[in-house]
């Protein structure tokens, strides 16, 4: 078997015709920082939502599944070092994902499972009934990193989170081994992202922004991720992720587009502008 290029991503998230979300910014931002990527689409869409509706359908557990199947055959997923997942169009969808971690992880044990539990934002759920559910019970207990976002984390704990504090307790109480809690509360109209272990906690604040771009989440995500296997520290990963991605937020609002440019300002997610430095969070 020939061997492929290292590190290398099984990315299981949405896919977008048109726009950067899900797969469609992960994939990118990863390949940018030198990471191969298997991208599996857990729906198809014309675009987001957020540009007034949209065409397309959730993949069909079965042909997700099949397509899985099909990188094991050709021993695709024999040098995979993570796997990351997104939004999820189904709740079945939730077991073969379970499945890829399973799969990936008995060929390399030190493989990396990142859950980005997308399922709500501060504006109430928006994934199809059952799917939290499906994630909380099937992929959180094989997490090596969770990704909640303030409305997803204290969704996950049944946890008000007012404060940072909040966010950093509440987090924990998830019982793995690193979160990274993004819109977490911060003071003078900041908002906070924190990475939180078993024995540290870090925080980042930048200036909160109303009415970010889709595809925040999916690209802050993976570019952690992608620094962490790029042998980048805690801390360090944090600060250039959040850096990249707020880049990306002020410049798609000076654009008034409405996606985050990631092709025009791809420099961003290789060589951010770190602003503010990850502080240990007491």
């Amino acid at each position: 078997m020939p061997k492929f290029p290292r590190p290398r991503v099984l990315s299981i998230q949405s896919e977008v015709v048109f726009g950067h979300v899900g797969n469609s910014a992960a994939r990118f931002a990863l390949q940018r920082l030198g990471i191969d990527v298997l991208a599996l689409p857990s729906v198809l869409f014309s675009n987001h939502p957020g540009h007034g509706g949209r065409r397309g359908e959730a993949s069909p557990a079965a042909a997700l599944d099949d397509l899985l199947t099909g990188l094991e055959e050709r021993g695709f997923l024999d040098e995979v070092d993570a796997v990351i997942s997104g939004y999820l169009g189904d709740p079945a969808q939730s077991a073969i994902v379970r499945r890829a971690v399973t799969a990936v992880k008995s060929r390399n044990p030190t493989a990396l499972y990142l859950l980005d539990p997308v399922f709500g934002d501060d504006g109430g759920a928006y994934a199809k009934p059952g799917i939290a559910e499906a994630m909380a019970r099937e992929l959180l207990p094989l997490a090596d990193i969770v990704t909640p976002n303030r409305f997803e984390l204290a969704s996950l704990t049944s946890r008000k989170i007012e404060t940072a504090a909040d966010a950093a307790s509440a987090a924990r109480l998830l019982g793995r081994p690193l979160v990274l809690a993004t819109s977490t509360p911060a003071e003078d109209g900041r908002i906070g992202t924190m990475a939180v272990s078993a024995s540290e906690v870090f925080l980042v604040t930048t200036p909160r922004v109303d009415a970010p771009p889709s595809g925040t989440g999916d690209l802050l995500a993976s570019l952690f991720l992608g620094w962490r296997l790029k042998q980048a520290d805690i801390a360090d990963a944090l600060s250039a992720a959040v850096a990249a991605v707020d880049h990306m937020i002020r410049a798609a609002k000076a654009s008034g587009f409405g996606e985050m440019p990631l092709i025009s300002e791809q420099q961003a997610l290789t060589d951010p502008e770190i602003l503010d430095h990850a502080q240990a969070f007491a």
